[in-house]
């Protein structure tokens, strides 16, 4: 499986238009979740062995094709284009995005903990360490910021534009 993880700069030479994608990254599952996938869809064709030998191969390939069916279905895609952020299958207009600041090590843990606040918006995968918070400026929305993980926080940086240096440590966006 390939990883299509940095795809900084699509554009032309003439530079970006509104609706091509500056960057683009799928949170693909970790290793092991494809293994657990794998076993588990296995494990599902226990049940129909006793029936046959058949039908108990037939559960196994069912039962594993559904769980990576399941797993690839559900990866969420980043994508940065010139007038949009799109977070899973949530998508905000980049004027109306504020601060936008990485964080990294004991600086993402501070946002997924003590400095989380539950009005934000999450696509969060525990098995990605570095994070993004994406400040929301726009006063119709309730949600202060997005919180998303990233493998390439300083690509989306700055396929956003952001200036701000990924944080090791330090507090919340809310805070800063």
């Amino acid at each position: 499986m390939t990883s299509d993880a940095a795809e900084p700069a699509r554009a032309a030479a003439g530079g970006p238009s509104e609706d091509a994608v500056v960057y683009s990254e799928r949170l693909w599952p970790a290793w092991w979740l494809w293994v657990a996938a794998v076993i588990v869809g296995a494990s599902i064709s226990l049940t129909f062995f006793p029936i046959g030998l058949t039908w108990g191969v037939i559960a196994m390939v069912v039962g594993m094709a559904l769980l990576v069916l399941a797993l690839l279905a559900t990866t969420p895609r980043l994508e940065v284009t010139g007038t949009v952020l799109r977070v899973g299958r949530a998508q905000i207009e980049r004027e109306h995005l504020g601060r936008v600041v990485g964080h990294r090590g004991p600086a993402a843990r501070e946002q997924l903990g003590p400095g989380f606040d539950a009005r934000s918006y999450q696509c969060v995968r525990g098995w990605i360490g570095p994070v993004i918070t994406a400040q929301i400026t726009d006063e119709q929305d309730a949600t202060p910021y997005w919180l998303f993980s990233t493998r390439h926080p300083e690509a989306i940086l700055n396929a956003l534009g952001s200036t701000e240096p990924v944080r090791e440590t330090g507090v919340s966006i809310a805070e800063s």
